[in-house]
């Protein structure tokens, strides 16, 4: 079987986890990869800019209706720039485990053989932060994500949720092939930003693989229900996505993090400020 490059990006709840998957889906796309993009939220919307703000059909909810016909149609959409789309879904707020949408995706991944039956070339997992749940640590647990990149601001709870993320990676790099490959910064203009994750990186052991600055063009391509790859692909943000895709693709700096203690995390994020 040929290799298929499989990306995990983690990161806090609102950082714009999906809003940089599916460009970097988007530009590759364009490069000419044959691109799948797994979103693994329960909400189901991690695509929806790809597939022109269509709802998608979610795995878990055509499985418990449809659970001895499923096909690849029924499951894929086909998005912006010949991308492949996944929504794995999830139960509803309050009621299940958000990670069974996530385990039932891998399953029938599997089942249809649809990574072959594509001629799949790179996956881009979209994950939930929240990896204190089993079921949204499945592409790392069971070895399909070995390449992982954390989304990050300069924001105190965007950092430590990286922290916390790293401290998941570091555990299943130490029976495993699962890697950190670097740090995507999405600016939010934030005091000190740039300097604190830069620290963040280094503490960790890793670096920065790509800097996303603010740019409203983001939000204005959003409500036009696309990515700024096709909503605006000559402006300076998709050439931002571009060369994050490219850094993606070319890099082969694979760490097993060394994540702080929260005490350690604490001393981080205070000392910019003593030093000022």
């Amino acid at each position: 079987m040929k290799s298929i490059k499989q990306i995990a990006i983690y990161g806090k709840g609102g950082i714009g986890k999906s809003t940089t998957c599916s460009n970097i889906s988007a530009a590759l796309g364009l490069m000419g990869y044959r691109v799948l993009q797994i979103g693994c939220d329960p909400k189901a919307d991690s695509t929806k800019n790809l597939v022109g703000g269509q709802k998608s059909q979610n795995i878990l909810d055509y499985v418990k209706d449809n659970a001895k016909n499923i096909t690849i149609d029924n499951i894929v959409r086909k998005g912006f720039a010949n991308t492949y789309c996944i929504e794995a879904g999830g139960p509803e707020p309050g009621i299940g485990c958000a990670g069974r949408g996530i385990i039932s995706a891998i399953e029938i991944i599997d089942q249809l053989d649809l990574y072959n039956e594509l001629d799949i070339e790179v996956v881009v997992y979209d994950v939930l932060g929240d990896v204190v749940c089993g079921g949204f640590a499945v592409p790392l647990r069971m070895g399909f994500a070995k390449e992982v990149y954390l989304i990050t601001s300069g924001e105190v709870m965007a950092l430590y949720a990286a922290n916390n993320i790293a401290k998941a990676i570091n555990r299943f790099g130490q029976r495993s092939d699962v890697r950190l490959g670097g740090i995507i910064c999405n600016q939010r203009n934030a005091h000190l930003e740039k300097e604190i994750v830069n620290v963040l990186s280094s503490k960790l052991g890793t670096q920065i693989i790509g800097w996303i600055p603010r740019d409203n063009i983001v939000q204005e391509c959003e409500l036009e229900e696309k990515t700024v790859m096709e909503g605006s692909p000559e402006s300076d943000q998709a050439q931002v996505y571009t060369e994050l895709a490219k850094n993606l693709l070319g890099n082969s700096n694979y760490v097993i993090p060394t994540p702080l203690s929260d005490e350690d995390f604490d001393r981080m994020v205070k000392e910019p400020l003593i030093r000022r």
